[in-house]
């Protein structure tokens, strides 16, 4: 039985101490190259994947960057135009202290007014839409 187990160590060792021989240089130099270009490979790989990942979120921030200016021209045109109106309203009123004419020209001229502020606010929203 001590033989046995003599033989089984012995067989044992013989067998793992082949797995730490080391290599030719010829061997060592293929496989570093093999390595590097796989690493090069997965570098790239996971280069290219991350381009793409980050141009779809520019995308998106790109899309929601026209809506936000898009709304903001629409809420400063709306601002405008309230603003001008309430403008036509005070000189509409203050019209009323004038008498013929001068009432007529008076109001008139607040129209005018409030039409180019309109087109103006009009303008302005268009040139920053995108």
């Amino acid at each position: 039985m001590r033989a046995q187990i003599t033989a089984a160590i012995l067989l044992a060792t013989i067998a793992t101490s082949g797995c730490n021989n080391a290599k030719s240089p010829d061997t060592v130099a293929k496989d570093v190259a093999n390595a590097e270009q796989k690493a090069s490979t997965e570098v790239s790989k996971s280069e290219d994947s991350a381009a793409k990942d980050l141009g779809g979120a520019a995308d998106k921030v790109d899309d929601k960057l026209i809506s936000f200016n898009n709304a903001a021209a629409k809420d400063a045109y709306n601002l405008s135009v309230a603003q001008a109106d309430g403008d036509r309203k005070v000189a509409l009123a203050k019209c009323e202290s004038a008498n013929g004419d001068a009432q007529k020209i008076c109001k008139d001229q607040a129209e005018a007014d409030y039409k180019a502020a309109k087109a103006n606010a009009k303008a302005a929203a268009q040139a920053d839409k995108q």
